[in-house]
């Protein structure tokens, strides 16, 4: 019986998540990012903006980043990144949960996100093996992501399955299973017996 049985999950991106908010010129809602960056400059003062467009018409949009900001307050290279539309920092600015608050707009994760499940091929048979699996998930993006739908797909069960494990004792988890994640957590499926045995 192995007794070291352990998994990791990756919670990897798969898209930038939408910008929800209203469109001006359509009744649509969802904008993508355009991979763009505008600088506008007015002698020292810099105005920085990221752009938008709209799923819909594909209306640009801006949203503001920073605004009258005096050349001397921003790091050369991150000055540089945005004049050279870094994708890493247009990456950085579409996820920015204060930015987004700041822009009274949200975001939508759904389809951005696709579970990588590292799994060793002695897990597979985790529901059978009375030797209790470790599944440490990560993630690479903050998605809030719920904990059921993490199980089903990494375990490949219905929704129902899942539920019923959890109830019955045999997968432990440290937050509810309607919970959402958006950070490292760690579970443990138990084998056959695992809720009379109790723990």
């Amino acid at each position: 019986m192995n007794t070291d049985r352990k998994a990791h999950w990756a919670v990897r991106q798969s898209a930038l998540p939408s910008v929800v908010r209203p469109c001006p010129d359509c009744p649509g809602t969802r904008h993508r990012p355009s991979g763009k960056i505008r600088v506008n400059a007015s002698g020292k003062l810099l105005d920085v903006w990221l752009l938008l467009s709209c799923a819909g018409c594909d209306r640009t949009s801006k949203v503001p980043v920073h605004e009258r900001v005096h050349v001397s307050a921003l790091e050369p290279a991150r000055l540089v990144a945005y004049e050279n539309n870094d994708p890493a920092v247009v990456r950085e600015l579409t996820i920015d949960a204060s930015l987004a608050a700041r822009n009274a707009y949200r975001l939508d994760w759904s389809d951005s996100w696709e579970l990588e499940t590292r799994t060793p091929h002695h897990a597979l048979d985790a529901l059978d093996d009375p030797s209790p699996l470790r599944v440490v998930v990560g993630f690479e993006l903050p998605a809030p992501v719920r904990v059921e739908r993490l199980l089903m797909r990494g375990l490949g069960l219905s929704r129902t399955a899942v539920r019923r494990l959890v109830r019955d004792g045999r997968i432990r988890l440290p937050l509810a299973p309607e919970a959402k994640a958006r950070r490292d957590f760690a579970f443990t499926v138990h084998g056959p017996g695992a809720a009379s045995a109790g723990a």
